[in-house]
């Protein structure tokens, strides 16, 4: 839906801005991502608040607003330069009078707005992911397109994941273990949207070459209880 050139030339225009100068190639294989990641935006056909959490320069939020046409994006990223970053940009774009740059983590409610219709998260890296389904379930939000990334320590349920591999004999079997605590890291997360009333799917985004973290949870509420109820009957065998 979203063709991969004119985003690139958007993301040069918005944080390059230079004369003679060119996207790197990691900037290159981000507006792949964000064309796989913007065609799902436009599926939801929302136009209302769309708030782009754990937004790094914020490339989804902006390029949302530029592409789709969001009447309102707020964007959360922790980094002060990086919300320097974005703000510029924005400007950059012409969208700054519909993005609201707020400098905060995506744990701290205070950092959300009070109401919104979607909510994407491009990269959460490790516990942020799990912060923003909580912040997403909390409110009341219709989608949440969800790209998790990495798996370490912090995550909530990478202990009980690591014990269960333990379990399993995977002690000597790094890479197999490697694999099995992030699947089960995936489950909990997907049991945890279901069972709060979101319908999910897990879906590939991007192919594997552009990101190992190529899988997108796409989460649309629904509140239907039977569903509810088998995921959290699941969700408490995993546990």
């Amino acid at each position: 839906m979203f063709e991969v050139g004119p985003i690139e030339a958007l993301l040069h225009e918005a944080y390059i801005a230079a004369e003679g100068t060119r996207l790197r190639d990691e900037d290159r294989k981000k507006a792949v991502e964000l064309a796989g990641l913007l065609g799902e935006l436009a599926r939801t056909r929302k136009r209302g608040h769309l708030v782009d959490a754990a937004a790094g320069k914020a490339y989804v939020g902006l390029l949302a607003a530029k592409l789709i046409g969001y009447e309102r994006v707020t964007v959360v990223e922790r980094e002060a330069e990086r919300v320097r970053a974005s703000r510029e940009a924005a400007r950059r774009l012409g969208v700054e009078g519909r993005v609201d740059v707020v400098q905060g983590d995506v744990g701290d409610p205070g950092c959300w707005p009070r109401a919104f219709d979607l909510v994407a998260a491009l990269h959460a890296c490790g516990p942020a992911s799990d912060l923003v389904i909580d912040a997403a379930t909390g409110s009341a939000a219709k989608w949440l397109l969800l790209v998790p990334c990495c798996y370490g320590a912090l995550v909530p349920f990478a202990e009980a994941a690591e014990a269960k591999a333990d379990e399993a004999g995977m002690a000597h079997h790094p890479e197999v273990r490697r694999r099995m605590v992030a699947a089960l890291v995936d489950a909990e997360r997907t049991l945890r949207l279901e069972a709060a009333g979101w319908q999910t799917t897990v879906v590939p985004f991007v192919a594997p070459t552009v990101t190992p973290h190529n899988l997108l949870w796409r989460a649309r509420r629904s509140r239907e209880p039977g569903r509810m109820a088998e995921a959290q009957a699941a969700l408490r065998r995993l546990r």
